[in-house]
């Protein structure tokens, strides 16, 4: 009896140790999962700022000079917004935004949108989502160019309620087979604008500074030929 008692014990020991170790080593790699999945999306981020705004265009450390703007709904972004600044000679050139389009056909689209000083889009970058291969992921730039149909767009440029898909009324080119999600990325930047228009005093105070010239050395058209330079060198 002491015998069964006492293998019992062991087996019961033998499962508890087992436990132990098959949780401790779920949970080591649940944490290196978790961080090569942040390293991957901060490469990625990383990436599309420098698409968004060329190295050649400003002369700070544009991952690091950042600047907290107010939270809002308008980007559905949870908590303090975190934006991006690029500088040249002291001077601000603009602002990468984080954007999300909660609306997106599967789920969230997560972007960053580039705005200058006077309100114009200088560029717009998917960094993560989960769109229909062959169809929605075209908002991707290794996919196709829709993506910079953005650029050089102000709120007023088109009018209101042409921002949105061609199927709707608007500017935009849809997708063959898909249509929700170029609708949710066009909904997105423009809320993105509405809100740098909305903040944009409460920006200029928390830069110090006044808004740069109409003729500021980083104007869509030049970004433009910086990022056409980029894709043939």
């Amino acid at each position: 009896m002491a015998a069964i008692a006492k293998s019992v014990s062991r087996s019961a020991l033998g499962l508890g140790l087992f436990a132990i170790i098959t949780g401790g080593t779920i949970a080591v790699t649940q944490v290196m999962t978790a961080e090569r999945i942040a390293d991957q999306s901060a490469r990625a981020e990383a990436g599309a700022l420098f698409d968004i705004i060329p190295e050649s265009r400003h002369d700070n450390d544009l991952l690091r000079d950042t600047v907290a703007l107010p939270q809002s709904s308008q980007l559905s972004i949870n908590g303090p917004v975190t934006a991006w600044v690029a500088r040249n000679n002291g001077r601000t050139l603009g602002l990468i935004l984080p954007a999300v389009a909660p609306d997106g056909y599967s789920g969230d689209i997560h972007l960053l949108v580039g705005i200058d000083t006077q309100g114009r889009v200088l560029g717009v970058r998917v960094t993560s989502h989960r769109e229909t291969p062959g169809l929605g992921d075209r908002i991707e730039t290794r996919k196709s160019d829709w993506i910079g149909s953005f650029d050089g767009r102000s709120l007023d440029d088109p009018q209101p309620d042409r921002w949105t898909v061609k199927k709707n009324g608007g500017v935009f080119d849809q997708f063959t087979g898909a249509t929700i999600t170029p609708r949710a990325v066009v909904k997105a930047v423009q809320r993105t604008l509405v809100y740098f228009r909305q903040n944009r005093s409460d920006i200029r105070k928390l830069l110090n500074e006044p808004p740069a010239p109409r003729n500021s050395p980083l104007s869509p058209e030049v970004i433009a030929g910086d990022k056409r330079e980029a894709e043939h060198s």
